[in-house]
């Protein structure tokens, strides 16, 4: 056997072990920042404090063992984490069509489309707990752009699969939300910042990106030039803060400064996709995007496919930033043909050194400890998204589906 097809079957399996691990659970189960759902927590005063809310999540998060159980947090199913098992299921489907796979993507979409926020212009998605950050607060059910735009893109690859209006008509109504009820900032005529929700006027680059791709998404669907336009503008307010050495900060303020894997991985692969829909993108964007590849694929990887979560540090490893890395890197074949070999070369990395026999995903390796608490949106579904793109650009059949 080729280490090539070695290596194909290998990925082939890590996602079939995955996959059945995910669905045996009904792709719910506990997330990194789900601290606040904590019944104990709930119960007491401390939570009408900002800083006790900061203080308990961050409790959680860093915990090298799962205190949810001991503190009542319930395991559920979240929105953002809903629409990249979609969109693995949506490649799935594009790679090998069956009554099978489409059948549970149409599922997962019906479930995603029945998650959907009311009272707002437009559709909007939220995370299943409270979150406290350090610029804002937002309640359990708040419209945020991030997994309103993941949910976006899978309705617009589900319209492009199936060529059902009801998907478009949704992702259409997604920038209803993001054009009214996001606030904005800028400092140019030419360029917009978007919020990360309707109760702040924070400046992150990712986030507000995402909200210019969906708008370069849908416009490439509905023929709506203003749309472009708009997610242009969005796009030069992220490029134009570039740093010297390519590296993107993950916000405008000082305490934002910090650059790391996957929120470069969430840039790159909402700019691909804004010059892939939007005919003048590629003349304004390809040069930053090249300079923000270059210093994230030398930087944040080693030879053998280690995906470092920080530029200067080894640890620790998360399975979110292989994940992501992957599907960006699917992505940059727009501006290099040898991405998806590295994608393949991280993927393996991730399965030998974070896949636990059982299917699941490790959160984390740090420098003396593995954190194996496995998190379904922040592990899994990343992971099962970037091994099913993988799949699916590698032309291999899945053992399941055989189907």
């Amino acid at each position: 056997m080729s280490g090539a097809h070695a290596a194909g079957s290998e990925l082939e399996a890590a996602f079939e072990r995955l996959h059945a691990w995910c669905r045996e659970r009904g792709y719910s189960g506990h997330d990194p920042f789900d601290a606040l759902n904590s019944r104990l927590f709930q119960a007491t005063p401390l939570r009408h404090s900002r800083v006790a809310r900061l203080a308990w999540t961050q409790l959680f998060k860093r915990s090298p063992i799962n205190l949810r159980g001991l503190a009542g947090v319930p395991t559920e199913k979240n929105a953002k984490g809903h629409a990249l098992f979609a969109l693995a299921a949506l490649a799935r489907v594009r790679h090998e069509q069956s009554a099978l796979t489409e059948a549970e993507a149409r599922a997962l979409l019906d479930e995603l489309l029945a998650a959907r926020l009311d009272n707002l212009s437009g559709a909007a998605w939220g995370y299943n707990f409270d979150w406290q950050g350090r610029a804002f607060y937002a309640p359990r059910g708040t419209a945020t752009i991030v997994p309103t735009a993941f949910a976006a893109r899978a309705l617009v690859e589900a319209y492009e699969v199936f060529k059902d209006d009801s998907y478009l008509r949704v992702a259409r109504s997604v920038c209803d939300f993001i054009l009214h009820d996001l606030n904005r900032s800028a400092e140019a005529l030419d360029e917009t910042c978007w919020s990360y929700s309707p109760l702040d006027h924070t400046r992150v680059f990712n986030a507000s990106l995402l909200a210019a791709e969906t708008l370069a998404s849908v416009s490439a669907l509905t023929g709506e030039k203003d749309l472009c336009e708009q997610a242009l503008s969005g796009a030069r307010y992220v490029v134009r803060r570039q740093r010297a050495d390519g590296s993107w900060a993950y916000g405008a303020e000082g305490f934002q400064s910090w650059a790391d894997n996957f929120h470069t991985a969430f840039v790159l692969t909402s700019l691909a996709r804004i010059m892939r829909a939007c005919a003048r993108a590629r003349d304004e964007l390809l040069e930053a995007t090249r300079r923000g590849y270059a210093f994230w694929t030398e930087n944040f990887f080693l030879a053998d496919g280690w995906p470092k979560y920080y530029h200067d540090r080894l640890y620790p490893v998360d399975a979110h930033s292989a994940g992501a890395a992957v599907v960006a890197l699917l992505e940059m074949a727009l501006i290099d043909e040898a991405a998806p070999a590295l994608a393949s070369t991280v993927a393996l990395w991730a399965v030998r050194h974070l896949q636990d026999r059982r299917g699941f995903f490790y959160y984390q390796l740090r420098r003396f400890h593995t954190v194996r608490t496995p998190y379904m949106r922040w592990s899994q579904a990343w992971m099962m998204y970037a091994l099913a793109r993988l799949l699916e650009k590698s032309g291999r059949k899945s053992v399941v589906s055989g189907q």
